[in-house]
């Protein structure tokens, strides 16, 4: 009995016993189990951990070489930078040069202009002045007012006549009585008494004409010296037609007016005459005020072209304030085969009547 009721009891010890181990192997496979998936887990973030590290080394890498490459880029632009901005200096200082010389043009241009018009201004009211003088009026005031000047004009040339008929008189007795005896005046020069003659002006009238219609019409204000330079209108020609022509060379006319002008008429004739007779003309000048001489050199210089070398004893124009040296003077300028051409001012009362001996002469006229 006890052998059989002991045996349900061993079974039940073994099925317990066999549980135990068995929950036991189950215990050991889930503990192994477990230990597996957390190596597994383990080896698998080590592996991202070493591509994380690849990839942040070549990120490394590109950066390193990103920075090299900005790096040489900041050296190239720092460089083009440091010359854009030596150019820009070079530009600026090259732009305060031009307008430091565009200003100065500009002052040499304004001071040029002033110039030009007061030349211009000048010029404008020289051109009105002979307009105005020229344009007849002088003439018709001489014409009305000339009454005692006329009366003088005339007995001028009647004294001047006489002498000269006299001085003919007086030189052929003496060539009748004494035909083999030297005179005690000196030899005349035949060539300049054939030019004194009026009728040797008759034959040189076109010659006379020509040049004083291209005095008008073709004025030369660059010629040579000698030769006239400004601006001749119709009253000047006029005035020295009338001189030579009517005059004869010798003898009286009436002012224009304006002593500038009377001054251009004188040129013309002096420059007409060293055309018909070359450097035998001798200028000599008569007024009695310093000042009127002072003016008669100018306005000579100024229309013929000639220096202050020009005017002295010895030279081509001589200025007196007395008539009795000027006679002297040209009787010896006669003496040494010269041709004197004298020129008495409009402001002498008085002429001396020896002045009217000599061949070639002019006297204006104050008729106001």
């Amino acid at each position: 009995m006890n052998s059989n009721s002991s045996q349900p009891f061993d079974k039940l010890n073994s099925i317990s016993n066999n549980s135990f181990l068995q929950n036991e192997e189950l215990e050991s496979y889930d503990s192994s189990s477990y230990i597996f998936e957390e190596k597994k887990t383990h080896g698998g973030s080590n592996v991202e951990l070493s591509k994380n590290i690849f990839n942040l080394e070549k990120q490394i890498e590109n950066l390193v070489e990103q920075v090299k490459i900005l790096r040489d880029e900041k050296h190239l632009i720092t460089t083009k930078n440091n010359s854009i901005i030596a150019n820009q200096l070079a530009e600026e200082t090259l732009e305060k040069i031009v307008q430091e010389g565009l200003i100065e043009l500009k002052k040499q241009k304004q001071t040029l202009t002033t110039s030009i018009e007061k030349l211009e201004h000048r010029r404008n009211k020289i051109h009105e002045e002979m307009s105005t003088n020229f344009a007849g009026v002088s003439e018709d005031l001489a014409i009305k007012v000339q009454g005692f000047k006329k009366y003088l004009v005339g007995s001028l040339q009647d004294l001047a006549e006489t002498a000269e008929q006299l001085d003919l008189s007086i030189s052929t007795k003496e060539n009748s009585k004494k035909i083999s005896k030297n005179t005690e005046r000196p030899p005349q020069n035949d060539s300049l008494e054939i030019y004194f003659a009026t009728k040797e002006f008759r034959k040189q009238h076109l010659q006379i004409e020509k040049a004083i219609k291209n005095y008008q019409k073709e004025p030369n204000y660059y010629g040579a010296p000698w030769h006239l330079r400004r601006t001749f209108k119709t009253i000047h020609a006029e005035k020295v037609k009338e001189w030579f022509f009517l005059r004869s060379g010798k003898g009286a006319v009436n002012s224009t007016g304006n002593r500038l002008h009377d001054m251009l008429v004188a040129s013309a004739i002096i420059s007409i005459l060293g055309e018909l007779y070359g450097n035998n003309n001798r200028i000599l000048i008569l007024a009695s005020a310093p000042e009127r001489l002072g003016g008669w050199r100018r306005g000579l210089q100024d229309c013929l072209g000639i220096s202050r070398g020009d005017f002295g004893p010895d030279k081509g124009i001589t200025l007196f304030e007395s008539s009795e040296i000027l006679v002297q003077r040209a009787k010896r300028l006669i003496d040494n085969k010269f041709l004197p051409f004298i020129i008495i001012d409009e402001a002498e009362e008085q002429v001396s009547p020896f002045l009217l001996q000599f061949p070639l002469y002019i006297a204006f006229l104050n008729c106001s």
